[in-house]
């Protein structure tokens, strides 16, 4: 074997033992999921024929000549016993694209598809695309819904980072073949986070949105908000409602957006949402959970306080520090969930849990009190309830001081 194969085959090994390894939960946990050890896809699972050029007379020095720098923000479908990845794959370029990871295992061995997804586009075709949710509607269609963003039209002369963020929607049966159907069309200037509720409400196509005056900052707009329209193709929104607004000094104080469909339940509908706040480091992208009635879905009927999901460890690294972002879920029908995060924009994880174990989660934990104090008082009160039942012999291993 030449040196030049030798270097490929090093380098295809290497890949084989990242995608094969396994990847254990770490235990304990909390009670509410756990962590598994590792990303279930980062930018290393690229496949080699997506960044090389692998005829040694055009690469003699096997040089890697389109990079591929960060693999995050996966949506999720499980298809007939399979486990199926929408990754948002960013290239060296910065350019942001779409890639289907598949595996037998909701939890490891997640191997790209040959090609990536070659994205139909409108008569004014997307800069950049990302973070696509994939939606089983009852209609029988698996709808992609993904932030299309585009330079601003607006911008003045020499502004080249001014953007427009728009709501794209494509639909397909089998995530091979995609129809591309138009942006859409609410009263907001921009959206992004925009998720389809899996159910007809009304008769209506139902849509999570997060409404915001510029591509970055939300002004006077921000929260989790809701709206219907007749149809897909287009569709239209008349008129926004806030379902889960931002909140002074909490998770989701600068602003949140949904983040997959809520996944119904027998106690109402279970959504996972991000939330961000400011930080002297600057944003903090945190995950949290809150429920809604099965009959309305845009009524909150529970909202416990605080995050689900922070950055740890090395999630708080990456392209954009400090950052948790959730746009997939499985829920299986035997019960398990699989909540698939991205941190720092940079490498896909996943958190296993159950139905039984969030119902409790977001059903059973206080909501935020919004103040100091209040929040003293919250918690003193359940130290006393706890210290009381440690004087029981059955507690003795629960030692103080």
């Amino acid at each position: 074997m030449s040196a030049w194969l030798e270097q490929l085959k090093q380098l295809a090994d290497a890949q084989e033992r990242l995608i094969n390894r396994p990847n254990p939960p770490v235990k304990p946990g909390n009670g509410i999921y756990f962590r598994h050890e590792h990303p279930v896809v980062t930018n290393e699972h690229a496949p080699l024929y997506w960044r090389y050029d692998l005829n040694p007379e055009t690469n003699p020095l096997l040089l890697e000549r389109i990079g591929v720098n960060a693999a995050f923000n996966p949506g999720a479908i499980e298809l007939d016993g399979k486990f199926y990845l929408m990754v948002r794959v960013e290239g060296a370029d910065r350019k942001s694209f779409f890639a289907v990871a598949e595996s037998d295992s909701p939890t490891e061995g997640f191997r790209f598809w040959d090609y990536p997804v070659l994205l139909p586009e409108t008569e004014d075709p997307d800069i950049n695309v990302y973070d696509m949710r994939l939606v089983k509607h009852e209609d029988g269609y698996i709808y992609g819904l993904f932030c299309s963003e585009r330079k601003d039209p607006s911008a003045p002369m020499g502004d080249t980072s001014s953007a427009v963020a728009q709501g794209g929607i494509v639909r397909t049966k089998d995530l091979k073949t995609w129809e591309r159907l138009p942006d859409l069309k609410t009263p907001s200037p921009q959206q992004r986070n925009v998720v389809l509720h899996p159910e007809f409400v009304n008769g209506k196509y139902a849509f999570y949105t997060r409404p915001q005056d510029g591509f970055i900052d939300t002004g006077a707009g921000g929260g989790i908000g809701w709206g219907l329209s007749e149809s897909m193709n287009p569709a239209v929104i008349e008129e926004e409602t806030i379902v889960d607004e931002k909140v002074y000094h909490t998770i989701k104080e600068v602003k949140n957006g949904q983040g997959p469909a809520p996944i119904k339940t027998d106690k109402g509908w279970l959504h996972i949402a991000h939330g961000v706040r400011n930080t002297a480091a600057g944003l903090r992208y945190v995950v949290y959970a809150f429920m809604t009635d099965l009959n309305e879905p845009n009524k909150v009927i529970y909202s416990p306080g605080g995050h689900l999901i922070a950055p740890e460890g090395i999630e708080r690294v990456g392209d954009v520090s400090n950052v948790i972002f959730c746009n997939g879920v499985i829920a299986r029908d035997n019960g398990e969930v699989y909540i698939y995060y991205a941190s720092s924009d940079t490498r896909c994880h996943v958190a296993s849990t159950t139905i039984d174990r969030l119902v409790d989660y977001v059903t059973g934990t206080p909501s935020d009190p919004l103040r100091s104090r209040a929040c003293v008082e919250q918690r003193s009160e359940l130290i006393a309830r706890n210290l009381e039942l440690m004087q029981r012999p059955e507690y003795a291993f629960l030692k103080r001081g």
